[in-house]
């Protein structure tokens, strides 16, 4: 049994086996050979928060001695040796991720009580009215496996918001697959239309599951990346990387972590490259409802690109309801056949009560979208203009609800350093950038912090950086 760091409750687990990282895993092998004056500092679940083990008895304390007999009949104390820790075991295509940042950071905020700005999601809870439908859905029984690719009443509503987002008209039997959060439709997406050695184009910096799914589809991924301050589209420089075995652009608008919203302009001319050179697009919008200066567009909707792109896009942004993982790929029939194929064999369907519930949120009036807009704004304030009375350079987003700045006026060696001061001796906490891009080298000057939080816990964030952290 082991002590769940997110949530400090009991979990049992199958192996008490140890599980270590070290804070600088994500840099590549080239960036970790690099001179740096911050150690690597390790940590071990296995020394931290052992409870017990839920093997045999003489596994629940290895410490221990036992008893045994000897030939004359006496008892005596006989040492047991200590068992070695195996190695751990991971395919080839894998052993490069390692343990994700959020994790190593959400150790070190337990560790040292520190505000979590850093990962994605809300502290404040979804809306009762959908609660309460899954609360309903669960008493009426509907508790069983779902059809594969979505209830029905679901994949209408889906489609009936689709339309009213972007005028496209959709099939809700072939055009709609429900999947188990975002993450699995981009996965899905990857494993049914990617074929080994395919190439696919993402703008970096990038959600770092992209890059894991890529791997494990077998795609060679190629990137464009996206510079501060503004983050525009280099045109040209995607223009330069396109060849005839590239497969798929990813996109990602809103974007994670920069908070970019690709213009029309940007849109229309990722479109008509991607005809030109008869190349699909993936579009990740979970952010679609979160977006403050401007206007989200699907690329979908541009003339000539429905036949061409899958959109994703989940619930739990938008509804606060992160934990629910209820997402869904629109694609026509030719590309929603084999993300369909690959649903099937990685989760099949999902969680029927929360379908349910998800039909009663997507048909929420339009009052309550606004009102989401109108709270992010102000929290949005809260953290940005803190932000630049504290020191950094804050690139304000357009969307999404993160905030990248530049944190080299405190004079750390680089962002991982930075936001292991920032936890240590600060107590906020902020995530490095450098884990989002195929070069680390280009974000190691940016970290990013999240304003989906309360306004309280933002402000008190922002107290602390301006009591304790001084410009160099």
């Amino acid at each position: 049994m082991y002590l769940d760091i997110y949530s400090g409750s009991a979990t049992s687990a199958s192996s008490p086996s140890m599980l270590s990282f070290t804070i600088r895993s994500f840099i590549s092998k080239s960036k970790s050979k690099s001179k740096s004056n911050l150690p690597s500092r390790r940590y071990s679940l296995s020394h931290l928060i052992p409870l017990c083990s839920t093997s045999s008895p003489s596994s629940i304390s290895p410490d221990l001695p036992t008893m045994s007999t000897s030939h004359n009949g006496s008892n005596q104390i006989t040492p047991q040796p200590q068992p070695q820790p195996q190695p751990f075991q991971v395919a080839k295509r894998l052993e490069k991720f390692k343990t994700t940042i959020f994790t190593q950071m959400s150790l070190l905020a337990a560790q040292y009580g520190a505000i979590n700005l850093g990962q994605g999601f809300p502290n404040f809870d979804g809306p009762e009215f959908v609660k309460e439908a899954a609360i309903e859905a669960i008493r009426d029984g509907k508790n069983q496996y779902a059809r594969g690719y979505g209830i029905p009443d679901l994949n209408i509503t889906i489609a009936d918001r689709f339309r009213k987002d972007t005028g496209l008209e959709v099939d809700p039997e072939k055009e709609i697959i429900v999947t188990t959060g975002c993450t699995e439709a981009i996965a899905a997406t990857m494993l049914g239309l990617i074929n080994h050695g395919d190439e696919v184009i993402v703008f970096s910096p990038c959600y770092d599951s992209y890059l894991a799914t890529l791997s494990m589809a077998g795609a060679k991924v190629k990137g464009v990346t996206l510079r501060p301050p503004e983050f525009s589209v280099p045109i040209e420089e995607l223009k330069s990387v396109i060849s005839k075995n590239t497969r798929a652009v990813l996109i990602n608008t809103p974007h994670n972590p920069t908070g970019k919203v690709f213009t029309r302009e940007e849109l229309n001319a990722i479109a008509s490259i991607c005809i030109d050179n008869d190349v699909l697009v993936f579009s990740d919008e979970v952010y679609d409802k979160l977006v403050y200066d401007v206007d989200h567009i699907s690329i979908a909707s541009l003339p000539g690109m429905f036949e061409r792109t899958v959109t994703m896009n989940s619930l739990g942004k938008t509804f606060s309801l992160t934990g629910w993982k209820i997402g869904w790929a629109i694609a026509p029939p030719h590309l929603s056949w084999g993300i369909k194929q690959a649903h099937s064999f990685l989760t099949f369907a999902t969680a029927t009560p929360l379908q349910w519930a998800s039909v009663a949120a997507l048909r929420a009036p339009d009052s309550y979208f606004v009102e989401l807009k109108r709270d992010y704004m102000a929290k949005r304030a809260i953290l940005v203009e803190g932000l630049k009375d504290v020191g950094f350079e804050v690139f304000s987003p357009s969307g999404t609800y993160f905030v990248v700045v530049d944190h080299t006026p405190f004079g750390h060696e680089d962002d991982i350093a930075f936001c292991e001061y920032l936890i240590k001796e600060v107590g906020v906490v902020a995530i490095p950038t450098s884990v989002f891009y195929l070069n680390p080298e280009e974000g190691k000057n940016l970290v990013r912090f999240a304003f989906c939080k309360d306004e309280a816990t933002l402000r008190a964030a922002i107290e602390r950086m301006k009591d304790k952290l001084n410009r160099k």
